[in-house]
């Protein structure tokens, strides 16, 4: 079955209707999980899922991903966010409430290789990656043919040293109001005012195991150096490069018979996994920024 046969995902899932998913974060101490369970039973609703975290029981901050059942889930919506308010404010909440039937739309950034897109089109259509891929980016015009046979539009925007700045403008206004934008083998370094506007919202694969071989040609680097391990990593992406959040990482074994070509192949089926892995739980509500790390309940 060709990419182009593939059944096409919509939106929404009705098969998750009437589930939510609450993520908080807040200041550690005796009595949130009852409050927040309170509040869930209050409303009628049913806790089908609970994973939580704390950096420290004496002093630190707390993690917690609910996911529920609450029969006419939008109808009472505003009731929960009003209930959810108020919580926050007596225990000093940071609070996320989204609909888990709801599919975010992902822009997709590439460059030449199409080995994580590929796996990206493949997760989206089986629906193991419950999104919408609304648009694939590139500077070169090599995967166009890829994205108009999964059915999605492609832009191609050249990009200069000069014309940066540009580039990135006229990108932005192509891919919209997206959820989340993933940098999948995008070889340009995207500006600080680029991060800025997806905070937590840009994630980005790079092939090697970070913080080892930061920027360009880290297979070559990893080959120089004589590594026994070669992996991938996916990262929020931040201003400083290669240094973001990281929210996946793998590895696989090699030896010295290994070329920067061994590399190379291998680690392609490396970065396909890391990254729709790490793009699964992000769009799942798994991941939360820490600082510099992460907290994901996988």
């Amino acid at each position: 079955m060709s990419v182009a046969e593939l059944p096409t995902i919509g939106p929404r899932d009705d098969r998750l209707a009437d589930v939510g998913r609450l993520v908080v974060r807040c200041p550690d101490r005796p009595g949130i999980v009852a409050a927040v369970s309170g509040l869930m039973a209050a409303v009628g609703a049913n806790i089908t899922d609970s994973q939580q975290h704390s950096s420290d029981p004496s002093g630190g901050t707390f993690f917690l991903r609910l996911e529920f059942f609450l029969a006419d889930l939008a109808g009472r919506w505003a009731e929960l966010e009003q209930r959810l308010a108020a919580l926050a404010g007596e225990f000093g909440m940071t609070w996320r409430l989204t609909e888990a039937a709801h599919r975010p739309r992902l822009a997709v950034f590439v460059s030449r290789t199409d080995h994580v897109l590929q796996e990206l089109i493949y997760r989206v259509r089986s629906g193991d990656l419950r999104a919408e891929l609304a648009a694939v980016v590139s500077n070169h015009p090599d995967l166009e043919p890829v994205a108009r046979a999964a059915g999605i539009p492609f832009h191609h925007v050249a990009v200069t040293a000069d014309t940066k700045a540009e580039a990135e403008a006229a990108a932005l206004a192509l891919i919209g109001d997206v959820d989340l934008v993933v940098l999948a083998r995008y070889m340009q370094i995207v500006s600080a005012d680029f991060c800025a506007r997806f905070p937590e919202r840009l994630i980005n694969i790079h092939h090697s195991f970070l913080p080892a071989f930061v920027g360009a040609n880290p297979y070559q680097a990893a080959h120089d150096r004589g590594v026994k391990l070669i992996g991938a990593t996916a990262h929020y992406v931040t201003p400083e490069l290669d240094a973001g959040p990281i929210i996946e990482q793998e590895v696989a074994r090699i030896d010295h018979r290994a070329t920067v070509e061994d590399m190379r192949r291998i680690g392609r089926y490396v970065e396909r996994q890391v990254l729709a892995q790490a793009v699964t739980w992000h769009v799942e509500d798994r991941v939360i920024v820490d600082g510099a790390k992460t907290i994901v309940f996988a």
